[in-house]
Order: C-alpha cells, then structure tokens, then sequence
C-alpha cells in the first residue's frame, strides 16, 4: 500500500510542476496581449506611438497566439485547427499536458498493479484517449453539419425570397437551428456584425468546417455578391444537389454493410482473443513477449492487421 501512494504522489507531483510551468509560460506570453488590447479599448497608446493592435481584428482572441508546445506539434499536424472543428473548450496547449499527464498515469499504474512490465509502455495508451474521443466528436459533429446543410440552404434562400438580405437569412439559420450549424452561422453573423466583411465571414466557416458543399455555398455567395444574378435559386440547386448525393451515400451504405461488419468481427477477433487466452492461460499467451520467435511472430500479426484494415477500408468507402 505503501508503494501505491509513493507512485502515486510523485505522479501528483510531477504533474502538478509541469502544468505550473506551462501555466507560468502561457500567461506571461498572454499578458502582454492583454495589456495591449485593454490600452487599445481605453485610447491609451504606446509611448513609441505603434499602433499595430489598432488594426487587428476584433474577433481575434486574447490567447490566440500558438504556445511551445503547439509550435512542436504543429510540424506534424494542425491540432488548434482539429481541437476547433471538434468544438473542444481546451486550448491546444491544454490539451497536449492532459494527453502527456494520461500517458504518464498509465505507465506508473500499470506495474503498480502487479502487471508485467513488459506490457508496462502499454499504460501511455492512455494518452491516446483524448484524442480518439475528439477525433470522434469531430467526425460526429461534421456529419451534424452535413445533414443541416440542405435546410439551411433552403431557409437562406426562402429568406432571400422574402427580401432579407444574406446576413439576416445566416441570423435566420442562427436563430431558428440547432448546432453545429446554428453555431458556425451565428459566428459568422456577429463577425460581419463587428465589422468583417460577409465574404471573410463565409471563408472563415469554411476554414472552421471541411465540407465539400459548405465550399460551393461560399464560392457562390462571392461569386454572385461580385457579378450578380439569382442566389436564391443557386441555392436551391445546391440544396438539391446535396440532398442527392445523401440519398446515393444511403444506398452504398446498405450495400456495403455486409462488408463493414465482416470487417469489424475480422479485425476485432485477434486481439479480444488474445485478451481472453491472457486470462485463461497466461503462460501461453508471454511466449509472444518473452520467445523472440514470439515477437517476430506478434510483429507480424499486427502488420497483417493493419492491412487488412487498409484493405477492408478501400473496397467499403467508395466516395459520392
């Protein structure tokens, strides 16, 4: 017992230093920009007389500026951009300590609990977590945004018929539907509200959402505010067009579910086998982490799965 709390104190404590550090860090990066924004509000200037604050935009955040850690991993993926799309309150910065504090309490827990400590790297699975379950609220949350699409398109367009103007109609859809598109559209109108024009506002929802159709919306909406003509019944069309390519993705759907099934029970098998012959004959199964044939042998089983994941994923996604 006593062994336990050691770990687990000097895990509290670890933790507890490095997220002071990384606080101490991105407050003193952030107050300068604090500073400078109150000074912009209240008229004071600087005493060097740059007004370079004056010209940013409003709707830029106090702590928008990417931290240390984000510079690390932003050469290897765009996390500010994947933590916003999934609507994550976590800064990126936040999000990289709670990914490494998880990482961390999986490795320390794992040979506490009498495992091997051959399997003991496994516990910094853990810091994978969090960003599987983004991962999967993005993807949840596109997809809520794909399907609104069409009757937002529609309530646009009825808007427009009616005599509003475009930004009325994006406050309409703001107003009267659910999120995520009532969110990503009622951004866009509080920003042309403030004064960004409608056309950066619509390029920043893009750049917020990847959606195919929500690009053909905004190279529309440019399009006809600079030349002219019916964006009322542009919008229909793309409605339509939408609608079209949902009901086509339904069919693939259907006759593709066989395949994605065999596929899950395929992929699923090996390991909940290996999970259960762990637990009835642990004996057998360290062959595979203690034989050097058992690891070329346990290599290989893994690449031969994510193969065959490659392959099952290419013949059942078929694009619309």
């Amino acid at each position: 017992m006593s062994t336990i709390l050691i770990v687990i104190s000097c895990f509290i404590g670890v933790a507890c230093l490095v997220g002071g550090i990384a606080s101490f860090f991105l407050r003193s990066a952030a107050d300068p920009a604090l500073e400078d924004r109150l000074d912009m509000f209240a008229g004071v200037g600087n005493a060097n007389g740059k007004k370079k604050n004056q010209e940013a935009s409003l709707l830029e955040g106090l702590d928008t500026g990417p931290s240390f850690l984000e510079d690390i991993f932003h050469r290897f993926f765009d996390l500010r951009s994947f933590l916003r799309q999934a609507d994550c309150p976590l800064s990126p910065s936040r999000f990289i300590l709670c990914s490494l504090g998880l990482s961390g309490f999986g490795v320390f827990v794992l040979p506490v609990c009498q495992v091997p400590m051959v399997l003991a790297p496994l516990g910094g699975i853990l810091g994978v977590l969090p960003f599987a379950y983004y991962y999967w609220k993005r993807k949840r949350r596109l997809a809520a945004f794909a399907k609104q699409l069409p009757d937002a398109l529609d309530l646009i367009s009825r808007a427009l018929r009616a005599g509003h103007s475009l930004a009325s109609g994006f406050k309409l859809v703001a107003d009267e539907m659910l999120p995520p598109i009532g969110l990503e559209f009622g951004r866009a109108y509080e920003a042309q509200n403030l004064g960004q024009p409608l056309d950066a506002a619509i390029e920043e929802i893009t750049e917020r959402i990847p959606n195919l159709d929500l690009r053909f919306f905004a190279t529309a909406v440019i399009l006809q505010r600079q030349t002219g003509g019916d964006l009322a019944e542009i919008l229909d069309k793309i409605g339509y067009l939408i609608r079209e390519r949902f009901k086509i993705y339904g069919q693939i759907q259907a006759l593709t579910g066989e395949g994605r099934l065999s596929g899950v029970v395929l992929l699923a098998l090996p390991p909940v086998l290996a999970v259960v012959m762990m637990f009835l004959n642990p004996t057998y199964m360290m062959q595979l982490f203690t034989d050097p044939m058992g690891h070329q042998m346990l290599a290989g089983g893994i690449v031969m799965q994510v193969l065959g994941a490659w392959v099952i994923r290419k013949i059942v996604n078929i694009k619309v």
